[in-house]
């Protein structure tokens, strides 16, 4: 048996569980960064792994065994080889192609690999579709985190053609990266010395910051225990807050009626709204989906535009001057009611303007705005069907969730399996 390698549970145990619910705050004095697609993620986070010298902590949804997977997983042998912790968790479904060389090449270095509701091919097919490991963070020696939408494949790069993926990360420096280095050993497995500041609070943090300040940063995520809505509903916060504009930009867009109806009420006080939405969807189920929405939106001066340069993928959102949010949930089903997700909430002027700068640049150059319609033909129908796939959508993933094939189970894993 080889204890470098684990299969963890879908959700966490309860014992486990209620020990790592945690609600983090806002922390101040941060320096936040935006990282634009794989050109500027991948040399960031490989330059910090390189000069690891404790720890690195690192969750993905997507690892493949391309340019970028082949240069990962020499720099976490490189680490652990010179006595760095190295821990990697990966999703069963979308890492369920790594051959077992790959994982054991990592094993036998000394890295712990952990694969998150891992299962068998059945008649050639993986069955594991939901309740996934959606996040992606990683965090070197307590120091330095990212996170974000980007995952470790080279569909993340301009040179990988039509299909490249546009997306966004973070880098994060200063006090919040403790939190973010707590929840990520939490989330591993590994034991966490819990701090005054981390104790389970009766009354969760706001999703709007009372103060205005620069470098804030916040730390909330979903899981399928006491945070199922936090995301959703740090969105709808935040939209009820807005007096001057609104950015989402989201690659998969399905959300729940609330979150709609804040959407619309925001452009109708005035407030300038604007989505970016798939143009060219790696999915066309999730642009069919999105565009039942639209007519809702449209007549009540929401703004929409369709990316059509290549597959979006990025899911960011910004408020007036100094709100942001940046990380791996979509505002779909999948997201917003079954996947386990992580994003930050910012709070910082200067970074809200680059993002903002980056979306007006996508939306000007490589996107196409979607007309309003003064009577949308077949509108009934359209409404009936909408209503009914916006339910089968909302509410099916969710279902599915009391499945025996996604009981809490922790395993070790077989080294024989990987031989």
């Amino acid at each position: 048996m080889n204890s470098a390698v684990e299969h963890i549970a879908t959700d966490q145990p309860p014992d486990e569980a209620k020990a790592r619910d945690l609600d983090y705050g806002w922390q101040s004095g941060n320096q936040i960064e935006l990282l634009e697609n794989g050109e500027a993620y991948f040399p960031r986070v490989f330059d910090a792994m390189r000069a690891a010298q404790r720890e690195i902590l690192l969750e993905t949804f997507i690892l493949f065994e391309d340019k970028v997977g082949h240069e990962l997983q020499g720099i976490l042998i490189e680490a652990a080889q010179r006595g760095v912790k190295v821990v990697v968790s990966l999703d069963g479904f979308g890492c369920g192609e790594l051959s077992a060389a790959f994982l054991k090449t990592l094993a036998d270095a000394g890295v712990m690999v952990q694969m998150f509701d891992p299962a068998s091919k059945t008649l050639g097919i993986r069955t594991n579709w939901f309740r996934r490991l959606h996040r992606k963070i990683v965090v070197v020696d307590a120091e330095v985190a990212f996170i974000g939408g980007i995952n470790f494949s080279a569909d993340h790069l301009g040179d990988f053609g039509p299909e490249a993926k546009q997306d966004y990360s973070v880098q994060v420096t200063g006090p919040a990266v403790a939190d973010l280095h707590h929840f990520a050993l939490a989330q591993s497995g590994r034991q966490v010395r819990t701090r005054r500041g981390w104790r389970r609070r009766q009354q969760r943090p706001s999703p709007w910051a009372t103060d205005s300040g620069e470098g804030l940063v916040r730390l909330i995520y979903r899981d399928n225990l006491q945070h199922r809505d936090d995301i959703e509903e740090a969105y709808i916060y935040a939209l009820s807050k807005a007096k001057k504009r609104a950015v989402i930009a989201n690659a998969y867009f399905f959300p729940g009626y609330r979150l709609l109806r804040e959407i619309r009420n925001a452009a109708r006080r005035g407030v300038q709204v604007q989505l970016i939405m798939q143009g060219q969807p790696d999915v066309l189920l999730a642009k069919l989906a999105a565009r039942m929405l639209y007519d809702y939106l449209l007549k009540d001066g929401v703004v929409i535009h369709e990316y059509c340069q290549r597959p979006l993928h990025g899911k960011v959102a910004l408020v007036d001057d100094d709100w942001s949010t940046v990380g791996s949930s979509n505002l779909d089903p999948l997201s917003l009611a079954l996947n386990l997700e992580a994003n930050v909430l910012i709070r910082d002027r200067a970074f809200n303007q680059q993002l903002y700068d980056s979306l007006a640049t996508l939306s000007k150059n490589h996107c196409q705005v979607i007309p309003a319609k003064d009577k949308p033909r077949l509108w009934l129908w359209r409404l009936t069907v909408g209503f009914l796939v916006f339910h089968v959508m909302r509410h099916f993933p969710a279902l599915t969730g009391w499945l025996p094939a996604h009981k809490p189970r922790l395993k070790p894993f077989e080294s024989q399996a990987h031989d």
